[in-house]
């Protein structure tokens, strides 16, 4: 064999690959999925929320209780330091999205108690409650489930339900799963995954 043939051959075979049209972008997992929808509920400071004051932003959307006594606060935390960790990486992306708490015992999660919770985990971290059915239309909407434990020896409960977070586009389409359940390093990954 020619040995002058050989990088020839190999500049046409670059040359031809690059020719040839950009790989797709990766289609989001979620791509599709009939999550999310219309909601109606009250933030932390009391005033009425919708879907429609999201619109524009990509979104995080998490269903606990702040009752919860290890899971919630752990993934709430999870998610508050993986979005911080995204902003710090990158400030731009990082501020077009906001972290949503919807609780799922809206009972006991009155806003002022969402406003101490949230407020803990990440400052723009909205916490949103509501009546009993506007909760479940909601958690519905989203594939949540959700149901009022026993009660225990002196009145208090639990709230069995989903762990689920999900990451929404700036139109309210669910995107991706992110793993607030491992880690706020796992939680900005996928943050810096999807988000454009």
């Amino acid at each position: 064999m020619n040995i002058r043939f050989v990088p020839a051959v190999a500049g046409l075979a670059l040359l031809v690959a690059g020719c040839r049209a950009a790989s797709p972008p990766e289609q989001p997992p979620l791509a599709g999925a009939r999550i999310g929808g219309p909601f109606a509920l009250t933030d932390e400071n009391g005033r009425t929320a919708t879907d429609r004051d999201l619109a524009g932003k990509w979104r995080i959307m998490y269903f606990g209780y702040t009752f919860c006594p290890d899971i919630c606060p752990t993934d709430a935390q999870n998610i508050g330091a993986g979005l911080k960790k995204f902003e710090k990486d990158d400030p731009e992306r990082g501020a077009r999205v906001t972290p949503v708490f919807i609780t799922v015992d809206p009972a006991r999660d009155t806003p002022a108690v969402l406003k101490t919770f949230t407020n803990a985990f990440h400052p723009r971290m909205l916490g949103l409650t509501g009546s009993t059915e506007a909760i479940a239309r909601t958690a519905k909407a989203y594939a949540v489930y959700y149901a009022k434990g026993d009660l225990a020896p002196g009145g208090g409960y639990l709230m069995d339900h989903q762990r689920v977070t999900y990451l929404m586009d700036p139109q309210g389409r669910p995107v991706a799963l992110l793993p607030a359940d491992k880690s706020a390093d796992a939680v900005a990954a996928e943050l810096a995954r999807w988000v454009t």
